[in-house]
């Protein structure tokens, strides 16, 4: 059986054509036309993106948390959905992405970093106020129990 040759459709001119090429191409079994570079670089970026978002949920669940402890007269069934919300995000990316937890300890170090800054920010406290050490461990930043607010 020969395979016949697709007419190339550039990454840089047709991203959605491109992709959809290059899945076919690999369907097919015909890996001498496969645009490796370009190939090879998004892969690296499926990457990349996948531990953007877990560090971003991170950050949103020590942000959180630290406004819960420091504000707690300004508690809000939001902080409480965004704390709940962030945990169920970041379990189903590490289950989802099981080597991510060879590296989660540096990420939940650097990922803290920003929560502080920005509940300095939002809250208008001085940064000093929060910790330069992570408050909590992560176990307890996983499972503390976060009441939801009475509503009158």
């Amino acid at each position: 059986m020969t395979s016949k040759t697709i007419a190339p459709i550039t990454y840089d001119s047709d991203y959605y054509g491109w992709v959809q090429q290059q899945a076919e191409l690999l369907r097919s079994g015909q890996f001498d036309q496969l645009d490796l570079e370009n190939l090879l670089e998004e892969v690296e970026s499926l990457g990349r993106s996948e531990k953007r978002a877990l560090t971003s949920q991170i950050i949103r669940l020590y942000w959180h948390l630290l406004k819960w402890q420091y504000q707690p007269h300004k508690r809000s069934n939001s902080w409480a959905f965004s704390i709940e919300d962030a945990r169920d995000e970041i379990l189903e990316l590490l289950d989802e992405n099981p080597s991510f937890r060879r590296d989660l300890a540096d990420w939940i170090v650097k990922s803290y970093e920003q929560a502080r800054k920005k509940a300095a920010r939002e809250t208008g406290l001085p940064i000093d106020t929060f910790p330069i050490e992570l408050p909590f461990t992560w176990e307890i930043a996983m499972t503390l129990p976060i009441e939801y607010v009475a509503r009158d």
